[in-house]
């Protein structure tokens, strides 16, 4: 398999490059600093880029099979503005497979099903900014044409694997309050090989 990571130098992304390397596949990831890499890999295909830039993103996603975004906000439109230029390549390499972390806050309200989380008496954070970008990502993602799937961990700590969590589709695990960032990069990591949460998202939790 060859698997396209974005945000590999994030929490989530580092440990998505290292399981997918660990099982020999062929790993392009896409870096503004590959100073921050840790990794030295013979399967290990590393660009020099910004996901903002349509030529990188276009020359990361040549000769790919899957993409697999753990981008953040980092307090910009990051993830919003460069979704676009992603599907558009992955269209022009007819790439169909896309998996994506997102957060709970987008999952639906238990208390008020019709709405998010991050819009109802759930949502304990103060800043909505990160769950809207999010929220926009999984708009753009309903509205394409490519098989995609949103991973949506609660709070990330830290934390080794431990296989041991809940998931469920559309919502937040009931009483799930966190995740390690371990356990929630070998769940999406799964999401590769499996065609059981397409087009859908995923809560995800102890």
């Amino acid at each position: 398999m060859k698997i396209l990571v974005l945000g590999a130098s994030g929490r989530v992304g580092s440990h998505l490059v290292e399981l997918a390397l660990k099982d020999q596949h062929e790993v392009t990831i896409l870096v503004r600093d590959p100073d921050k890499i840790q990794q030295n890999h013979q399967q290990l295909r590393v660009i020099q880029g910004n996901v903002l830039n349509r030529q990188d993103v276009e020359q990361a996603m040549v000769n790919v099979d899957v993409v697999v975004s753990a981008l953040n906000t980092d307090g910009r439109d990051t993830l919003s503005a460069s979704l676009p230029l992603i599907l558009e390549a992955m269209t022009q390499q007819q790439v169909k497979r896309i998996i994506t972390i997102g957060t709970a806050g987008i999952l639906q309200s238990r208390v008020t099903p019709t709405i998010l989380r991050y819009q109802s008496t759930e949502s304990k954070q103060k800043s909505t900014f990160a769950a809207q970008e999010h929220q926009h990502v999984f708009e753009q993602l309903q509205q394409s044409d490519r098989d995609w799937t949103i991973v949506c961990p609660t709070y990330l700590p830290k934390g080794a694997w431990t296989g041991n969590y809940r998931i469920e589709r559309d919502f937040l695990p009931e009483g799930g309050t966190q995740i390690s960032v371990a356990d929630t990069a070998d769940f999406a990591y799964q999401q590769i090989f499996s065609e059981e949460f397409l087009k859908t998202r995923v809560g995800i939790a102890y």
